[in-house]
């Protein structure tokens, strides 16, 4: 599903990106709810990156990656947090490509998503390569693992620093869990 935003791409970078665990639904520009057996997933495209919002039994929880001026922070690398019964995993990297490249990864990356029923591609205009794009990870089934209820992707495309995030995140019961 691809989502054209009305607001202009302001320019950000990486580095001003933060992890948020359990913030309630902030304002989205768009949005895309995926239904997975025992869980629903939100994918939501925000002004300032993304937020994903997940009922798993009950249970709602949220991860907000996002340029969030009353956050103080980098993304991390690689993070784990219990959300009840759950343990959330976050991995994320940051590549540097020069334009060429980063055009062609962009333009790439929304031709895998746009036709995905379980994608959301948010596109900002002033940049064609100004994009957000999250996507439920096609590999992982909750029906065959149910220890794995939802795991997503993220995309953020900076293209006036030519940075392209990439995140994982996927939630384990605790049952499955490194002890």
């Amino acid at each position: 599903m691809r989502t054209l935003i009305a607001v202009p791409f302001v320019d950000s970078r990486a580095a001003d990106l933060s992890l948020v665990y359990g913030l309630d639904r902030l304002p989205a520009l768009g949005t895309h709810r995926v239904e997975l057996p025992g869980a629903s997933v939100e994918l939501r495209v925000l002004g300032a990156s993304h937020q994903v919002v997940l009922d798993v039994g009950g249970l709602e929880w949220s991860e907000t990656v996002a340029c969030l001026p009353d956050r103080a922070g980098a993304l991390p690398t690689r993070e784990e947090s219990r959300a009840g019964h759950l343990v959330s995993r976050f991995a994320a990297r940051c590549v540097r490509l020069a334009p060429a490249a980063l055009a062609a990864r962009v333009r790439g990356l929304r031709r895998r998503c746009e036709g995905h029923p379980q994608a959301l591609v948010g596109t900002f205009p002033g940049s064609p390569l100004a994009v957000t794009a999250l996507m439920v990870d096609p590999v992982v089934d909750p029906a065959v693992d149910p220890l794995v209820p939802a795991a997503w992707w993220s995309w953020h495309a900076y293209p006036q620093t030519g940075e392209l995030v990439v995140t994982r995140s996927m939630l384990v019961s605790q049952m499955s869990a490194p002890r």
